[in-house]
C-alpha cells in the first residue's frame, strides 16, 4: 500500500510540475472584433502555420469539411440578424465550417459551436446557412492561417480567409440602415434635448447614404447654426451637401469657411479637401 500511495503521490507530482511549464502553443489562439456598421462581429480562431507543408489538397484535402484553422471549431458571432451571401442567418454564434476545392469553397454556418474540430457526427439540420464562394490566387505565400474582416462600409463587409496562396471571401451585410434610421428617429423625437452633434450625425449619415438630401441639409444647417461655425468638418459636409443640391453658390461659401476653419486648426486633410472642391467648383 505504501509503494502504491507513494507512487500516486509522485504521478500527482509530476502533473503538477509539468502544468507550470508555459510553452508557445503550435496554433495560437485569436479572437478579432469589427464593428461593422452598427453591428459586432467577432471571430475566434486558432491559427496553424505552414511551416514547410503543403496545405490545400494535401494537409487539409479538398472536398472534405474541415474546422477552418485549428484546435476547437472557428466560432463567428453576429450580434445583428444579417445576410450572408444572400443567405439570411440570424444573430448568434456559429461555428465556421468550409468545403475547401481548387476552385470553389463551400461555407458552412452550423450552430453547435462546441467541438473540438469537426463534429463526431456531422449533423445538416444545425447548418444555418451554406454559401458557396470563389478562391483566388495570392501573389505571396500566407504562412499563418489568417481569417480578416475587410472592405468594410456602413452596410457591411468581407469574412475573408487566407492561407498558403489561397484567398476566399464571404461578403455579408448588417442592417445598419433600419438601426440608423430608427436611432435617428427616436432622438429627433425629443427635441429639447437635440444638441449640435445630434443634427451633424443625422444629416451626414442621410447624406452618406443618399437619403433624402432635403432634410439632410437641414439637419447639418441647423448643426453647423448651433456649433457657430467652429467645425470645419460640419461645414465640409454642408458644402457637399448644397453641391448635390446644385447650390453652387452655398457650397462655395460652406467650402471657403471650412477651409479656413481646417487652416486655422492645422488640419491639413480638410484643407487639400476643400481646396480640390474649391477647384472642381471653379473657385480657385
Amino acid at each position: 500500500m505504501k509503494k502504491i500511495a507513494l507512487l500516486l503521490f509522485a504521478v500527482s507530482v509530476s502533473f503538477s510540475l509539468e502544468a507550470q511549464i508555459q510553452t508557445p502553443a503550435p496554433s495560437p489562439f485569436s479572437k478579432l472584433e469589427q464593428k461593422v456598421g452598427l453591428t459586432d462581429v467577432t471571430v475566434e480562431y486558432s491559427r496553424p502555420g505552414m511551416k514547410g507543408r503543403k496545405i490545400f489538397g494535401d494537409l487539409v484535402p479538398f472536398d472534405a469539411i474541415w474546422r477552418t484553422g485549428a484546435n476547437q471549431n472557428t466560432k463567428i458571432t453576429f450580434s445583428d440578424d444579417v445576410t450572408v451571401e444572400g443567405k439570411e442567418l440570424k444573430a448568434g454564434s456559429y461555428a465556421l465550417y468550409t468545403r475547401p476545392n481548387e476552385a470553389v469553397w463551400e461555407v458552412f454556418f452550423y450552430t453547435d459551436t462546441e467541438n473540438w474540430g469537426n463534429p463526431q457526427e456531422w449533423d445538416a439540420s444545425k447548418v444555418a446557412a451554406t454559401v458557396k464562394v470563389e478562391t483566388y490566387k495570392m501573389p505571396m505565400p500566407i504562412e499563418t492561417f489568417t481569417i480578416t474582416i475587410d472592405d468594410l462600409h456602413n452596410n457591411g463587409g468581407t469574412l475573408g480567409i487566407l492561407w498558403e496562396n489561397t484567398y476566399v471571401g464571404v461578403d455579408f451585410v448588417v442592417p445598419t440602415v433600419d438601426k440608423a434610421i430608427k436611432s435617428i428617429e427616436d432622438t429627433m423625437a425629443n427635441k429639447k434635448d437635440l444638441e449640435a452633434n445630434d443634427y451633424y450625425a443625422a444629416g451626414s449619415y442621410y447624406f452618406d447614404e443618399g437619403m433624402n438630401l432635403e432634410q439632410a441639409s437641414e439637419w447639418v444647417n441647423k448643426a453647423v447654426e448651433m456649433d457657430g461655425g467652429k467645425s470645419y468638418w460640419m461645414m465640409r459636409t454642408q458644402s457637399l451637401i448644397y453641391a448635390k443640391l446644385g447650390n453652387k453658390k452655398a457650397a462655395v461659401e460652406a467650402a471657403k469657411k471650412s477651409l479656413a476653419a481646417a487652416q486655422a486648426a492645422g488640419n491639413q486633410d480638410y484643407v487639400k479637401m476643400n481646396k480640390d472642391s474649391l477647384k472642381e467648383w471653379a473657385e480657385m
